[in-house]
């Protein structure tokens, strides 16, 4: 299943740790890329492709000035995370079957309207509000069935090694 991550809303100035935060957690818990919407920022996408760089993957990031377009355009599932929505243990067993593609939208300052309309699915992880972070980290656990947790990240430079306490972070060799 092929999942893409659209971040809604990004303003460098105010949301650069947390549009950051949101795309580190697609990718760590198995989203193919991310499109993000908003201001267009340079230093965004070169963070996340350093961490790609360093940790592996195949993980893109790009800008889009219209996220109305690419919702519109999308060949596949739109899911969009909102606490107004469906349970996600209600809705997440019919999107995972589903063979399609998935968007998965998450918000910034202000969701516009339009989106709940254009999406197949509006799932809340929880009706209480929280970081739109920890709600496509639940989703996507909860999409994957938990098998993100083992996935591998080929290409990496640097790994770490599974410790009790302390810390081990192995630098491989690129041959």
């Amino acid at each position: 299943m092929t999942v893409t991550v659209l971040r809604l809303g990004h303003r460098p100035q105010r949301d650069k740790r947390l549009s950051t935060h949101v795309l580190l957690a697609a990718r760590a818990f198995g989203a193919d890329g991310a499109i993000y919407g908003g201001t267009e920022d340079p230093r965004l996408e070169e963070r996340v492709g350093k961490i790609v760089e360093d940790w592996g993957g195949g993980f893109t990031v790009q800008y889009t000035d219209s996220w109305r377009g690419t919702v519109k355009a999308w060949q596949g599932d739109v899911v969009h995370l909102t606490m107004y929505g469906l349970p996600v243990r209600e809705a997440i067993k019919e999107i995972r079957v589903s063979p399609e593609p998935k968007l998965v939208v998450v918000g910034g300052p202000k969701v516009p309207r339009e989106i709940y309309d254009l999406a197949k699915w509006n799932v809340s992880v929880t009706t209480q509000p929280h970081s739109e972070v920890s709600a496509l980290a639940v989703f996507l656990h909860m999409l994957f069935g938990g098998e993100e947790l083992e996935k591998s990240f080929g290409g990496a430079r640097l790994i770490i090694k599974p410790r009790g306490r302390g810390k081990e972070v192995e630098a491989l060799s690129k041959d």
